[in-house]
């Protein structure tokens, strides 16, 4: 199994991986369909599923779809020309994707919020469809937002098989696809579970195109948290929630130095650095996926309290907190799901606590026994987190839950290296947990918003 590390960290917009960049990435792939068809479209529709229709409105799954049908990507997007584009789709009912002309696209008949029909393949589902000069369908294809911004179409998910976990891959030097294998093939050969990823990446990329690759990954991840540092206001959506992060920051940063300062301190600059992201990601602004953008606050909020407050911290080891973050997030996705729809926020901030505790307890020296045992902490105690926002709305409880996401990471990765790395509960065993927790979890309680706080929350 080999899932590279530009997957699972892959830069793009708010507030969500599934179901604001999925359908956006969806959406261009029809495009590139058409450009290759024998056939002239005129016209494009779309109907949302599932997760996507019943909380798509709070995701801005039909601003991201009507942006994918208009040619933009999550990684390139230009927010003001973003904005243009929709603005001009409200005025003119077309849309003018490069290379297939003014195509009909009225968003109020033809982007259609289906409540009644889940589709067969995941809880995040779209239909794409072209139609000819009279209306009629000429092309349709269905999309399955899988989590993390990964996308595929109805023939890719039948095309796995009956194991619908398997990763197609290229033959890699240290192909592990359990937590098992893992430690095996790092015992066997002596190397680091960064060193083995590195390898693996090495099938796709030279040592300099990684190493430019992380640094990018980690420039954004560090931008977005400063512009969520310094950004007041209040959210959109209608919930009128408040920016926390600065005036949190501010009144830490006055703190610093105080020779009575508590020393639980530490998990307010956590929380800050988490919550930073997630506002950001709220707003729609530029994130990375880490592994999702519901949880995208977590791995980078670590990595900066590593930098910023931990003794002996240096960005010269940001590569090796990256890549073995990356081997845990890759083998959840691959045994089990990052997908808040499929298996609730178990899924997404769960899977990024226990990336962010592997890459912290390698960055500190653990061995990798060590470095399994803090992942597998750290899932272990989100086991059974519901996915309930409030709205729809990527905010509440999602924004606080990244900054407890983080401390429990820190704290993870501190338990296991204060011991030897044996212990009861492997990490292969709680993914699988988490799969099976996920799969018996009622529906109301993975991104439908129609259980948990979702509605015992005042909605306005």
């Amino acid at each position: 199994m080999f899932l590279s590390v530009f997957d699972l960290f892959k830069v793009g917009v708010g507030p969500s991986s599934s179901h604001t960049m999925g359908p956006m990435v969806a959406g261009a792939r029809f495009l590139d369909t058409l450009r290759a068809a024998p056939f002239t479209t005129r016209g494009l529709r779309a109907s949302l599923h599932g997760s996507l229709a019943f909380t798509g409105k709070g995701h801005a799954t039909d601003r991201a779809t009507i942006l994918g049908l208009a040619g933009f990507t999550p990684d390139r997007m230009d927010r003001d020309a973003a904005d243009a584009a929709l603005a001009d789709n409200i005025r003119t009912r077309t849309l003018t994707p490069e290379g297939l002309g003014p195509l009909r696209f009225d968003p109020d008949a033809d982007l259609i919020f289906d409540f009644d029909r889940v589709l067969p393949g995941h809880a995040n589902g779209m239909i794409l469809m072209a139609t000819d000069a009279q209306g009629d369908v000429i092309a349709r294809e269905t999309f399955y937002s899988v989590g993390g911004g990964f996308v595929m179409t109805e023939a890719e998910l039948a095309a796995k098989g009956d194991d619908s976990r398997t990763d197609a891959a290229p033959t890699v030097p240290y192909p592990f696809t359990s937590a098992a294998e893992m430690l095996a093939m790092a015992r066997a050969s002596g190397l680091s579970i960064a060193a083995m990823k590195r390898a693996n990446e090495r099938t796709r990329r030279s040592d300099a195109e990684i190493d430019a690759g992380l640094r990018r990954i980690w420039q954004v991840m560090r931008d977005c948290m400063d512009r969520g540092l310094e950004t007041g206001g209040i959210l959109p959506g209608g919930l009128n929630v408040r920016r926390r992060a600065p005036s949190i920051h501010a009144s830490l940063m006055s703190e610093r130095g105080l020779n009575m300062q508590a020393p639980h301190v530490a998990n307010d600059w956590m929380s800050a650095y988490a919550m930073a992201v997630n506002e950001e990601n709220a707003a729609g602004g530029q994130v990375v996926t880490a592994p999702t953008n519901g949880a995208a606050g977590v791995v980078p909020a670590v990595i900066r309290y590593w930098l910023d407050h931990v003794p002996g911290a240096s960005e010269a080891m940001l590569g090796d907190f990256l890549l073995t973050a990356a081997a845990v997030g890759g083998l959840v996705k691959h045994n089990a799901s990052i997908s808040g729809a499929e298996c609730g926020c178990q899924a997404e901030v769960g899977s990024a606590s226990a990336m962010a505790a592997a890459g912290m307890a390698a960055v500190l020296g653990g061995t990798v026994e060590q470095v399994e045992n803090a992942a597998e902490i750290a899932l272990e105690h989100h086991l059974g987190m519901t996915c309930d926002p409030v709205r729809g709305l990527v905010q509440v409880p999602c924004i606080e839950r990244n900054g407890l996401g983080a401390i429990k990471a820190v704290s993870a990765a501190s338990l296991a290296l204060r011991g030897d790395g044996q212990h009861i509960v492997p990490l292969d065993a709680a993914i699988e947990t988490m799969r099976q927790t996920g799969r018996d979890m009622s529906e109301k309680y993975k991104e439908t918003s129609l259980g948990g706080l979702a509605v015992n929350v005042p909605n306005c």
